[in-house]
């Protein structure tokens, strides 16, 4: 088939890539000049494991292209993608949704003959309605344009996996057996007849998948950093206490890692853009437990500074502090709502001078936090350091013998705010271990 993807950030470059992977012509649509011109050079402007070389395969033989040209990208195919961001609103807790709506409004005019827009971004349910009374109104071809929806259930850093070989596949059509439906079984026909579970709903229901996914993993990593609060007032272990609960196949361990909390650019924005949207639909009343899932992740960013207050005597003013870690994730460049980062920050603010280091997202943390100071040696890093800061688990910092750090700083004290580190292998290399949740 030949399709097109409308957008091309992180969503949109990684399917583009992958539906081209799966065998079809693909034209990515842009309107960032540069970002198009690095995209069609072979390269991703952010990094994402295994997406290069998914470019450059596919650029190389014709089959994947980029533009900014929406009149390119709607003579070009009759399935249009869109999968541009949707931010939280500015000092609102809400869904912004003027890329998508921008996005809209400059494909239809263009659209002439049968199209199906299918769009990936996540939004608040009742936007299905709206997008499909533009389209209708501008695109030429009226109410020939079909709208369908196709929400993404990306992890970062395992994006390619997640969109070539999904655990489930939703698709969202205003009314049953539609052309778009059609279309959208051609298209996803590798993945469906590998057995992927395939969902039909209409378009509400597909609207709020994807909130309701990231809202749920919220809460479940909130609920187990909730525990960690209780074990550090009853001198209990919370690695232990999830492992035990995880053993529940009705609980699962997969998701439930106790520590600094979560951040990124989908679980907090996607947290509280279903708060709002239940508040605004009259059903506010649920969604007390969502709200404390977001109190409680920000808590444990609060406890990571005050641990640093305790090893430190409380006074932070003037001590070098060391943090492992920028990305909100290890496995990728994205500082957005970094945890890492927030605490890095507040330590700073606090009269502390902090050293940031982090195998991919450094340069991204020095635009956001040009107070801060970097370096990419990790043992480095530590040199005269008061106190360490392990906040974001790379392997590369688990595999780093604590041995060879030790004569480096001024201090040997260490917080695990990830728990991923070896107590035992630390304490005996004669640091002093702490981490959230643990005696």
């Amino acid at each position: 088939m030949k399709l097109t993807v409308v957008g091309c950030g992180y969503l949109g470059a990684t399917h583009a890539a992958c539906m081209a992977e799966l065998g079809h012509e693909v034209l990515g649509m842009d309107s960032d000049m540069d970002k198009v011109a690095t995209l069609n050079s072979g390269k991703a402007p952010f990094f994402e494991r295994d997406l290069d070389e998914l470019l450059t395969k596919h650029t190389a033989t014709g089959s994947l292209k980029f533009t900014a040209s929406y009149a390119e990208a709607a003579h070009f195919a009759d399935l249009h993608f869109i999968g541009v961001g949707t931010p939280q609103t500015p000092g609102e807790d809400t869904y912004d949704l003027t890329h998508l709506y921008s996005a809209v409004r400059q494909l239809a005019p263009r659209l002439t003959g049968p199209a199906v827009v299918v769009v990936k971004s996540t939004v608040p349910v009742g936007t299905a309605p709206r997008v499909r009374e533009l389209l209708h109104e501008v695109a030429p071809a009226g109410d020939r344009v079909e709208v369908a929806w196709n929400p993404e259930f990306l992890r970062e850093s395992f994006a390619i996996e997640d969109t070539l070989r999904p655990d489930r596949l939703v698709l969202g059509f205003e009314t049953e057996h539609t052309w778009a439906e059609t279309m959208l079984r051609k298209c996803f026909e590798r993945i469906i007849e590998s057995g992927t579970p395939t969902i039909v709903t209409d378009w509400a229901t597909a609207e709020l998948a994807k909130g309701a996914a990231n809202s749920f993993l919220a809460t479940k990593i909130s609920f187990i950093n909730a525990m960690a609060e209780l074990c550090e007032k009853s001198d209990a272990d919370v690695h232990q206490l999830a492992e035990i609960l995880g053993h529940d196949a009705r609980i699962g361990r997969r998701g439930m890692r106790p520590g600094l909390g979560f951040g990124g650019g989908c679980l907090p924005k996607d947290l509280r853009g279903f708060i709002a949207q239940a508040a605004k639909l009259g059903a506010e009343a649920t969604t007390g437990i969502l709200r404390e899932a977001d109190a409680v992740n920000t808590r444990r960013r609060e406890a990571v500074v005050s641990l640093a207050h305790e090893q430190l005597d409380s006074d932070l003013a003037g001590k070098r502090i060391t943090v492992w870690g920028a990305a909100f994730k290890p496995n990728t460049d994205d500082i957005r709502d970094s945890p890492a980062l927030a605490v890095a920050q507040k330590l700073h603010d606090l009269g502390a001078t902090v050293t940031v280091t982090d195998p991919k997202a450094l340069d991204n943390a020095r635009k956001l936090h040009p107070e801060l100071d970097y370096i990419e040696d990790p043992i480095a890093a530590v040199q005269d350091a008061d106190l360490l800061l392990h906040l974001t688990e790379w392997a590369e910092f688990g595999h780093i013998d604590p041995r060879r750090l030790a004569r480096r700083p001024a201090q040997t004290v260490v917080i695990d705010g990830r728990g991923t580190l070896n107590p035992d292998t630390w304490r005996r290399a004669g640091w002093t271990y702490r981490a959230l949740g643990r005696p």
